[in-house]
């Protein structure tokens, strides 16, 4: 019989034998069952930077992996040989929850991320490896287009400390052409995980033409401030030409400099860019006094005097520190 997925706003019907938008998700004997839960196609231990988190655990090491697999078709997607293809064409390594602990531990990991492709997809293997690795006290990072449905990610959040999110316009007609979505749920799922009392930090991908004017940049400024907070940190991430997206130019650097600009006009406190190397662009800095707290070359912390989570003026900075 038809079964329907509640885990996404899609709301896939899936014959028998078949699999929703996501790939994994299959209707096997009139059960949902999720394919690649406990088989990985990527694991490796990654600087906590490259999330990119910046407010979590600055300069440690963190087990990131993945399974196939994401009900979003982004046409400029990065990880697209693994996040949009079928999983049996994908060789995969089997690493139950228990072995991704242990792995985590061996590696000297504090943290244990679940990234590349979509792990909201994936959702039991996610749900069961954060709280495995939350009893053996680890910590969590979902790094995620967010786009989930209300009740699985009540369930999920307890779990996870770290959300690095994408919000990749403030256009519904952005995410309805360029990622077959829409973006209500994904707002939606930043506004729970800050409630939920995971740390939140925020990316937007620039794309020339698509969402880089300076009104696209007050827009998703404005809706930080206003329903995350200021001191939320925002990556403006560069662009580069792939996938089905290959007709357009490299991000230039004078447009992230201006989405910078943009959104400290709009009050933000934390604001970064990422994928280009421009001078003051990934280091953190007091809201407040104004002292320099973190000093980063690429995924390197060069400097970092944050003591018990304030600067030496008193000022909490928003994150998880060592």
């Amino acid at each position: 019989m038809t079964l329907q997925c509640n885990l996404c706003p899609k709301g896939c019907m899936i014959e028998p034998g078949q699999s929703g938008e996501c790939r994994i998700r299959v209707n096997l004997n009139g059960r949902l069952v999720a394919t690649t839960y406990g088989y990985t196609c990527a694991v490796h231990v990654d600087p906590v930077e490259k999330k990119p988190m910046f407010h979590f655990l600055p300069g440690s090491g963190i087990l990131s992996l993945a399974t196939v697999g994401c009900n979003l078709h982004c046409k400029n997607c990065q990880n697209w040989e693994i996040s949009q293809e079928n999983p049996e064409n994908v060789p995969a390594r089997e690493l139950p929850p228990e072995q991704v602990v242990r792995l985590a531990k061996e590696q000297g990991c504090l943290s244990v991320a679940y990234t590349y492709t979509e792990p909201l997809v994936y959702y039991e293997y996610t749900l069961d490896c954060s709280m495995r690795a939350r009893e053996a006290g680890l910590r969590n990072v979902i790094v995620t287009a967010g786009y989930l449905n209300e009740e699985p990610l009540r369930r999920l959040y307890p779990y996870i400390d770290g959300a690095q999110i994408d919000i990749k316009s403030m256009s519904d007609n952005f995410y309805r052409d360029i990622c077959d979505a829409s973006l209500g749920p994904v707002l939606q799922s930043c506004v729970l995980a800050r409630e939920a009392g995971v740390l939140v930090e925020i990316t937007n991908l620039v794309i020339p033409t698509l969402n880089d004017s300076d009104e696209d940049f007050r827009k998703l400024a404005r809706w930080i401030a206003a329903n995350l907070g200021a001191e939320t940190p925002l990556h403006f991430s560069r662009f580069f030409p792939q996938y089905q997206m290959k007709n357009l130019p490299p991000t230039p650097a004078e447009t992230l400099e201006r989405a910078r600009a943009a959104a400290r006009e709009q009050g933000l406190h934390h604001i970064y860019i990422g994928n280009l190397s421009l001078p003051d662009s990934e280091n953190t800095y007091c809201p407040v006094c104004g002292q320099l707290l973190i000093e980063r070359r690429g995924f390197t912390v060069l400097k970092n005097i944050i003591t018990d989570g304030k600067c030496s003026c008193g000022k909490d900075i928003i994150g998880i520190w060592q």
